[in-house]
């Protein structure tokens, strides 16, 4: 049947609703709501059940369609809904990874992109070709629809556009506002994701924005000061006692997307990391496992402000890019005013990379060795990045030649980025160990490489720890190995569905803390979050004078609060039952007055 023929069949049974407006305002709704079904599925069907979604919504659909209506052209209604799945699939790739929306900053950062073209490939699903689908449907028939009274009269089409906007702003008002409702869906437990499909992404960027204008008044800086003092009446900082040594030094390894589970395990008879399995059992180790993940969207950027820092990261923004030019209280300047230290921080990323250049100046490093800083011989990724084993090999020959750290006598902070572990975890055959493989097929694909990327890493983690070993200043030096954040993030519950996945695979989001040579050794297996890493090292490095203690506590204190909060879910991991309300009342509260304190410091 030719389109002609179609076209005469459809016009003899035609009615009102053939009309081409009527399609294209279908066709707009029916995007919305696909992509609010893909949301959902991969965070949480709560929103459906809020009636303010489906009249924000609706709402949406009728703005925009109005340009076609208006313009009587259905190519500008295909323009827009093209234009409109590009927004949305970005926003459904980014949800798999940070359970957020993208930040308003972080659309001015697309360049970074290119560095991390894998990741970005390999957080798109199937599920998202129904959005420019919806719209290719939409567009074809339009077209063949009958062209005998296609649109809908302008007037009223304004007017009920108009109606559904005074609906939906009445909506707002009942719930006590826009911002104020949004505000409390995102520090919601069960409902921070819920947000975006209710209000649509347009929401989300119009409360970041109304979020990011935060005046420094003398109220607000009084609301800061009462909760530190709360905290340290409820969290107290307690400094060691004097007959526990303390170190000069301190090594900070952050390995990329390591989470607790994969240390102390074995998978078919061998252990996923044999290497960093013998450090844990040393009598000199403290190694905490149930390390809580507090990152947001700044992911690595952001374990670096809660280890080095001491804070939680923004709600709304990733601080090293909107805020990279603060103060920032960190352990770098603390080592330095207590005894004068060189600081240094390696990574074989650009110095672009979320703003690592400007925040490490911030922070208190005196230098920065970054991607031009290596010989780029061996490499792992898409794009290429240096590998972790020639990472770690060429760190250590820049610090056996006196490069990094020149004087023996002069204390050091040291911090190593790695990078191999970024998803999606796919490392060459020549660099695989032949004598740990697994069955092909047995274990699903994602959690297969995962394992596999670990275990190339923990082999190669051996060259830097065994060389630190080595030094005759090794006694005075604290090292620290963590996880800069889990790994892998939306694809756990997929995981998790395969028999031979359950039982290795955490259903949580933990990450390792484990420090090496510590003065108060032993386990805890207490729950943690990152922001509890700072307090901790101030305490095991004697700098208990510095005045900012963090927002976190020191995990060798009896008697601290055993629970953490996620900054990306919500989720209240650990043992509340015995914690006092105002001490869980001042740890529910912490990422709030983080947000503050970074937008008020000085610069």
């Amino acid at each position: 049947m030719n389109l002609s023929k179609i076209k005469k069949r459809l016009s003899r049974s035609g009615t009102p609703y053939n009309r081409r407006g009527i399609i294209m305002l279908g066709g707009m709704f029916a995007t919305l709501l696909a992509f609010i079904i893909i949301w959902c599925s991969q965070t949480t069907f709560r929103a459906m059940s809020d009636w303010m979604l489906y009249i924000v919504n609706i709402f949406a659909a009728l703005l925009l369609t109005l340009p076609a209506i208006v313009l009587r052209r259905v190519w500008i209604q295909t323009a827009l809904m093209l234009l409109l799945d590009a927004l949305l699939i970005s926003n459904l790739m980014y949800c798999r990874t940070y359970y957020t929306a993208i930040p308003p900053d972080s659309y001015l950062l697309a360049g970074n992109l290119g560095d991390f073209t894998a990741s970005v490939y390999d957080s798109l699903r199937w599920a998202d070709i129904t959005l420019p689908l919806i719209a290719l449907a939409t567009t074809a028939w339009a077209y063949i629809s009958p062209a005998r009274r296609p649109w809908w009269p302008r007037l009223p089409y304004v007017c009920v556009t108009i109606a559904a906007g005074a609906v939906a702003a009445i909506g707002m008002v009942c719930k006590g506002g826009f911002y104020n409702e949004y505000d409390r869906l995102t520090q919601s437990c069960y409902y921070s994701t819920c947000g975006v499909p209710i209000y649509t992404v347009g929401g989300h960027l119009i409360y970041n924005i109304i979020s990011d204008d935060t005046p420094d008044t003398p109220e607000i800086r009084a609301e800061i000061a009462d909760w530190n003092a709360e905290k340290e009446r409820l969290r107290s900082y307690t400094p060691l006692p004097d007959s526990v040594p303390r170190r000069r030094n301190l090594v900070i390894v952050l390995l990329e997307s390591f989470e607790s589970w994969l240390t102390e395990t074995r998978i078919e008879g061998k252990e996923i990391t044999p290497y960093i399995n013998s450090l844990i059992r040393d009598p000199g180790t403290l190694y905490a496992p149930n390390m809580l993940t507090q990152v947001a969207s700044g992911r690595s950027i952001d374990c670096q402000l809660l280890l080095g820092s001491g804070m939680l990261p923004m709600q709304n923004a990733v601080y090293s890019m909107k805020y990279p030019d603060r103060d920032y209280p960190s352990l770098m300047k603390a080592m330095k005013a207590d005894r004068d230290a060189r600081c240094a921080i390696l990574t074989c990323d650009k110095p672009i990379t979320w703003n690592q250049e400007a925040i490490a100046r911030s922070m208190g490093y005196d230098t920065l060795l970054d991607r031009s800083s290596w010989k780029i011989d061996e490499v792992i990724g898409n794009p290429a990045k240096l590998s972790d084993g020639s990472f770690m090999r060429q760190a250590v020959e820049k610090l056996r030649s006196g490069e990094i750290v020149a004087d023996s006598d002069r204390p050091f902070l040291l911090t190593f980025v790695t990078y191999s572990g970024h998803n999606p975890f796919r490392l060459p055959d020549n660099l695989r160990d032949p004598a740990f493989s697994l069955p092909e097929g047995k274990y699903p694909e994602r959690m297969a490489d995962y394992v596999t990327m670990a275990h190339y890493t923990d082999s190669r983690l051996r060259t830097l720890i065994e060389y630190l070993r080595s030094r005759p200043d090794y006694a005075e030096t604290l090292v620290v190995i963590t996880g800069d954040h889990e790994g892998l993030a939306g694809d756990r519950a997929e995981i998790l569905r395969s028999a031979e996945a359950r039982g290795i695979v955490s259903p949580l989001q933990l990450t390792p803390f484990i420090v090496l040579n510590s003065p108060v050794a032993g386990r805890r297996d207490a729950v943690m979050g990152q922001i509890d890493m700072y307090p901790t090292l101030l305490s095991l490095l004697g700098l208990d004078s510095y005045g900012w203690k963090g927002q976190g506590q020191n995990i060798l204190m009896p008697g601290r609060v055993e629970a953490a909060i996620s900054s990306m879910t919500g989720e209240t991991l650990g043992d509340t039952t015995r914690v006092a309300p105002g001490a869980m009342r001042n740890l529910r509260s912490a990422r709030r007055i983080s947000d503050l304190t970074i937008k008020t410091m000085k610069h």
